[in-house]
């Protein structure tokens, strides 16, 4: 899978009767779960907001919040709630992808393919996967670590494509602070198959010293599925910090990464991954951050901390010192605040 199948395969897309509607038809912004990593992660508690049990209750919220798709992890569905699921958004109007971890070994194999039967029982057609899900400068000690990952990680993926093939799935890997540019191709092009490519995440590669825009550029043939997210950055005495900012108060330009995406897949769904949290640090001062990465430029880290000195730390979000109740209040915020400046900059009804 070079970059010329990946256009034209593209071109394929864009020539589809459902590719040819998606670009013409009004479109709602999606939502994933990792913008409720309060609410979700405390979904028993009855804080302000009413609790959540399952995908069935984040259905109603996704109702009243206008959204087009939820991405939601289907661990453990079985095939009557799958089922429950599907009925559920069909009346709402409601798309859904899948989150699901790779086949590690042998012994996940069955586990793996019962969650994607889930998934297509429930209406999926797009599962959304990580390989790393941790970031690549803090997980790992040495650059042998680091390879014996990519291998284990081509592995898992080599498993999981026959399976995903056979149920008519496709399986999109995030750039989730792991790999940069060139070793997400690398990977693509060694799988070589039109049921995997990516689920593209807007902001994460700020953190490997890369420009989004150049990611999006790259890799925008095989994007299937997306993590749309504005970011901002500051300075600090180890490096810099970066945090997920509503959309319109970051850095990034989001309607030319969102025309690139378009482009490539005309039906592409973009979600939206408002992460609450302290700001994270990315400590590009520190010996390790640099171990998986010997041969980054000079340059890179110019131009990224340049854009950190233009921030102000003061100006990105925390939760440091607010309670449950305050915190889920605040991610709903900045939620309801980001669907606002979808509908009315980036052309989502």
């Amino acid at each position: 899978m070079n970059r010329r199948h990946f256009l034209s395969t593209a071109t394929l897309a864009a020539a589809s009767p459902l590719a040819s509607a998606a670009s013409t038809s009004p479109r709602r912004m999606g939502i994933t779960m990792a913008s409720y990593m309060i609410r979700w992660g405390n979904r028993k508690e009855r804080i302000l907001q009413p609790g959540w049990e399952n995908a069935l209750d984040v259905l109603d919220h996704c109702q009243d919040l206008g959204a087009g798709c939820l991405q939601i992890g289907v661990r453990g569905w079985t095939s009557d709630f799958a089922g429950e699921v599907r009925r559920k958004r069909e009346s709402l109007g409601i798309a859904l992808e899948g989150q699901l971890g790779l086949p590690w070994d042998e012994t996940s194999l069955s586990k793996f393919e019962e969650e994607v039967k889930a998934a297509r029982e429930a209406g999926a057609t797009i599962l959304r996967t990580t390989c790393l899900g941790q970031r690549r400068y803090e997980k790992f000690e040495s650059l042998a670590e680091w390879q014996a990952f990519t291998k284990y990680s081509r592995a898992a993926l080599e498993r999981a494509e026959p399976i995903v093939a056979k149920h008519g799935m496709k399986l999109a890997f995030e750039n989730h602070k792991d790999w940069r540019i060139e070793e997400q191709l690398d990977l693509l092009n060694h799988l070589g198959s039109d049921v995997i490519g990516v689920t593209f995440d807007f902001g994460n590669n700020l953190a490997l010293l890369e420009d989004p825009l150049d990611m999006v550029k790259a890799l925008a043939p095989a994007i299937m599925s997306t993590h749309l997210k504005d970011m901002a950055m500051a300075e600090y005495e180890d490096g810099f910090l970066l945090s997920e900012v509503p959309l319109g108060k970051g850095i990034l330009d989001l309607k030319e990464m969102m025309e690139i995406c378009t482009k490539a897949n005309p039906s592409v769904s973009f979600n939206l991954e408002m992460i609450t949290r302290d700001p994270l640090e990315v400590p590009v001062f520190k010996d390790q951050f640099w171990t998986t990465m010997p041969d980054l430029k000079a340059s890179d880290l110019a131009k990224t901390l340049k854009l950190a000195k233009s921030g102000n730390a003061k100006s990105l979000p925390k939760t440091e010192g607010k309670d449950l109740a305050a915190q889920i209040d605040y991610e709903e915020g900045h939620i309801r605040e980001s669907f606002a400046y979808a509908r009315t900059h980036l052309g989502f009804t």
